[in-house]
């Protein structure tokens, strides 16, 4: 069994008059805190014409609110603080946090809801911040793995939402009205379908009626949308060619597995872990350490609300890239057909609820997961149970996820390839 995190239980401290879900995650052993807010308005809550709307609003807000007017006054007071102030939007929802001293905690939420929850929006900030993500986005073409989770996106997801990038399309960045950014953040910024979580030393959160007085600067919208549904599997094979020595391949795998069994996410975490998460697993042994084909080599399981996929990807040589994909898919059939060893499993096991264990030490994180588990998995949030889930992994368990796995990928890759080749 994993050793116990210092992470205690989780509750759920109150529901604010606009609806948002307050949670509590108290980490033992640290002067710090992280205090995350989150919203179900990742990229994959976009129309067609809105993509890349939900990361250029998430760069605009920080340009200024009410009691902190500019980005400078946000940037110095965060610094003031001794915090560290960041955000991200991914596909599946935005967030916005800051760590601090458990003492500065409140000052910390006093300047996050500020600029989260009344952001000016203001026309020449947005005309300004219009250049900086534009060079975001080129600069993501620049980098052909970058480019490769792009084409694999595409490949396994066609024109639904989670087949765009997140960062969207230049033309769409130089578009964008200020009306339709407020729109956007009108529709989708619901307090009730997010929440404000707050992870490690909550000394300094005692006063629950000031907490939810800056918590109540989130205004109450409408309930939003429901996501489109995730679409059928797609096996598309797609390249971007490029006259480079190294390719970047990858692939994707649709596993048919109820993403809302908690129990079998575990045993996915387990499978990627022993298929490609390791020095040890199958894919690093076979073709770095005995073929020498590549310097890395991963796989990664990961669960949407609706739907899991495995991908495994590695940058290689160009000339042996063919040579690697057919290994690649030799080894997911034969743990398909036959099966984990008990030992692999064992060892799988515990690296990936080590990994767990190592990583709730830090407070940023233990808010991100629960992020996670409440927002896409509509699950309360209980991090310490997935170590748990993790050490009740068996043998049979992998084995059942390995057969789920077995079938025919989407691929992508970067070099100079054709789509025939895969």
């Amino acid at each position: 069994m994993a050793a116990t995190p210092k992470l205690k239980t989780a509750e759920r401290w109150a529901v604010g008059p606009n609806r948002l879900p307050i949670h509590r995650l108290p980490l033992s052993g640290t002067g710090a805190v992280t205090l995350l807010l989150a919203f179900d308005a990742g990229s994959r809550s976009e129309l067609p014409e809105e993509n890349g709307v939900a990361h250029f609003l998430e760069h605009l807000v920080f340009k200024g609110g009410e009691r902190y007017p500019t980005h400078r006054e946000i940037n110095r007071t965060a610094e003031s603080l001794g915090g560290v102030l960041n955000a991200f939007t991914s596909q599946e929802l935005v967030a916005f946090h800051i760590t601090v001293r458990a003492e500065r905690a409140v000052e910390a939420l006093d300047l996050l809801t500020d600029f989260v929850g009344r952001p000016k929006i203001d026309p020449e900030e947005l005309e300004r911040e219009r250049g900086v993500v534009v060079q975001e986005i080129n600069r993501a073409y620049d980098q052909p793995a970058v480019v490769a989770e792009y084409l694999i996106d595409r490949a396994a997801f066609g024109d639904h939402p989670l087949g765009r990038t997140v960062l969207g399309p230049p033309e769409h960045i130089e578009s964008f009205t200020r009306e339709q950014v407020v729109a956007f953040r009108q529709r989708r910024w619901a307090p009730q379908a997010g929440g404000a979580f707050f992870a490690g030393n909550l000394s300094g959160l005692q006063d629950r009626g000031a907490i939810e007085a800056l918590l109540a600067r989130l205004p109450a919208l409408p309930d939003p949308p429901p996501l489109q549904p995730v679409p059928p599997p797609r096996t598309e094979r797609l390249v971007e060619q490029r006259d480079t020595n190294q390719s970047h391949l990858r692939l994707l795998y649709r596993p048919e597995i109820d993403p809302t069994d908690r129990a079998l996410r575990a045993a996915l975490a387990v499978y990627a872990t022993l298929l490609g998460g390791s020095m040890s697993s199958r894919l690093f042994e076979e073709l770095r350490e005995r073929r020498g084909l590549c310097y890395s080599v991963y796989a990664s399981g990961h669960v949407l609300a609706d739907a899991a996929v495995v991908q495994i990807g590695s940058g290689l040589r160009s000339d042996r890239t063919v040579e690697a994909y057919q290994l690649i898919r030799e080894i997911v059939a034969e743990l398909a057909r036959l099966g984990p060893t008990a030992e692999e499993v064992e060892r799988a096991r515990a690296y990936t609820a080590g990994r767990l264990v190592l990583a709730f030490e830090n407070s940023g994180a233990v808010a991100r997961t629960a992020a996670e588990e409440l927002i896409v998995h509509r699950e309360e949030p209980q991090p310490l149970q997935l170590i748990e889930e993790v050490d009740r992994v068996t043998a049979a368990d992998v084995a059942a996820v390995a057969k789920a796995v077995a079938g025919e990928p989407a691929v992508a890759c970067v070099g100079p390839h054709t789509a025939e080749e895969f």
